[in-house]
């Protein structure tokens, strides 16, 4: 006679465990790094907004032969932004509100614009 083992195939509870503690500890290593590499690729981006606005305030003072102290507003540099025929204006990756004005102060030609969610603990929005 002859006897028949069967063996059901699986994985027991100590091999789940195992895969599900390197997962975690794969998660807990790589997860504040992409947090970081997202803060840093929001700050390139805010700054490369202020330089571009800083060179349409650049162009639009040569253009209209204005003094290093005048102050444009959004709608003179829009035509310079250089982002389709009539221009559109950046906002702060930060703003939720998503808008020009709420991101963004022009400031006078002859001084750099500013970032207005640069405050707290966000203080690499600037142009150096």
């Amino acid at each position: 006679m002859k006897n028949n083992i069967t063996r059901k195939s699986g994985f027991t509870l100590v091999e789940i465990m195992i895969v599900v503690a390197i997962i975690g500890m794969l998660a807990a290593i790589a997860i504040p790094n992409f947090v970081k590499a997202r803060s840093s690729s929001q700050a390139n981006a805010c700054v490369n907004n202020l330089r571009q606005i800083d060179s349409a305030k650049q162009q639009w003072a040569l253009e209209q032969n204005q003094l290093p102290t005048a102050s444009p507003v959004a709608s003179d540099i829009q035509p310079y932004m250089g982002r389709a025929a009539a221009g559109s204006l950046p906002s702060c990756p930060l703003d939720t509100a998503r808008a020009f004005a709420s991101s963004y102060t022009i400031n006078a030609v002859n001084a750099n614009p500013a970032c207005q969610k640069n405050s707290g603990a966000i203080t690499n929005h600037t142009i150096l």
